[in-house]
């Protein structure tokens, strides 16, 4: 059996954005200029054909499948299953800081995330560090407001939801107060990712690799203002607004109404709610704290590392990224699961 101990796993960073956002360069960037990590470069070709035909130009002509840069960073196409091109990578896996999966066209990465966390040889050698959206400053807002046809997504709104960080690119091209106003656009969307300014895709590295962004326990480093700055203000209700909404209140909740009320709103929200975290207090459990966090209907659960510490006070936190939440609602249904003393006659 694999050892589970993170640091024995190789991280895996999902990139996504949109078309002209400047991944290619940003890709090129890590592949033949920075020289501090190393890192292999997954290049996930969606549809029939190639989406970066000038990603490497090396790669079109090399008959390998790897193509290793000066810098030790190692760039491959995945022509098929991602999990073959994992697997097939297991052996070399400890050669590099991290994996990068490039996936342009996808808007959801919920089927990635699905693979790497339920199939146990990925479990076994992988796991997801970050999923980072790359958004061009200049086009941000004509990509946000492009009306789709009836059932078809925005993919550009989905791709910030799901996001634990955004890097802002090209900011050069815009001024300060366009960009001051995209950031709190962006906020409007996706209040945890963290924004990083970029220009010409020029990332700080350390700032996105190797943090462990997406985990359970992401949800103990938030900013205690979100929760507080939706008390009381109640935005518009928007049917088809993006937005993500943080809950919390006092009080141990009853762990099976807690999962009855999940199941049904899994149930019947699974595709609006992009992504779900929770810090937990459940009555009967002592001191130990519970955190989960979701793509989707897919939730992990478990006990967080640290308990409540004694005196603590216990505040369940909840936050959801989704289209058309309905703040009240929400609050009101979890609320409802706290446990409550049977009164004896």
């Amino acid at each position: 059996m694999a050892s589970t101990d993170q640091k024995d796993l190789t991280p895996i960073t999902v990139i996504t954005g949109f078309l002209g956002a400047g991944k290619t360069t940003f890709v090129n960037y890590i592949l033949k200029e920075q020289n501090t990590w190393k890192i292999c470069v997954l290049e996930n070709e969606f549809g029939e054909v190639s989406i970066d035909d000038g990603l490497v130009a090396e790669s079109l002509d090399a008959p390998e499948d790897l193509i290793t840069m000066d810098n030790g960073c190692v760039c491959c196409s995945v022509r098929g299953d991602l999990v073959r091109t994992l697997g097939q990578l297991t052996k070399r896996r400890k050669e590099f800081d991290a994996i990068l999966l490039e996936t342009t066209g996808l808007a959801d990465p919920a089927p990635i995330v699905y693979t790497v966390q339920t199939n146990s040889k990925m479990s076994e050698n992988y796991y997801i560090d970050s999923i980072v959206c790359l958004a061009d400053s200049k086009h941000l807002d004509q990509h946000l407001d492009e009306v789709k046809p009836e059932g078809a997504v925005n993919e550009a709104l989905q791709q910030v939801a799901f996001a634990d960080k955004i890097l802002l690119n090209k900011v050069d091209l815009v001024s300060k107060e366009e960009k001051e106003k995209l950031k709190a656009r962006l906020a409007l969307i996706n209040k945890f990712a963290t924004v990083i300014e970029t220009e010409k895709s020029r990332a700080p590295l350390e700032k996105i690799l190797g943090l462990n962004s997406f985990q359970m326990e992401s949800i103990l480093s938030y900013d205690p203002d979100f929760f507080e700055s939706q008390e009381g203000g109640e935005s518009k209700h928007n049917l088809d607004a993006v937005q993500s909404v943080g809950i919390k209140f006092t009080g141990e909740l009853h762990a099976q109404w807690f999962n009855m009320f999940m199941m049904d709103l899994l149930r019947e929200r699974a595709a609006d709610i992009y992504r779900s975290k929770g810090l937990l207090s459940f009555h009967g459990q002592g001191n130990t704290k519970f955190v989960f966090q979701g793509v989707h209907e897919q939730i992990n659960f478990g006990p967080a590392n640290e308990p409540w510490k004694e005196g603590e006070e216990k505040i369940n936190k909840f936050v959801f990224i989704g289209k058309g939440l309905n703040r009240q609602e929400l609050t009101k249904s979890l609320m409802e699961c706290l446990y409550k003393e049977e009164k004896t006659a």
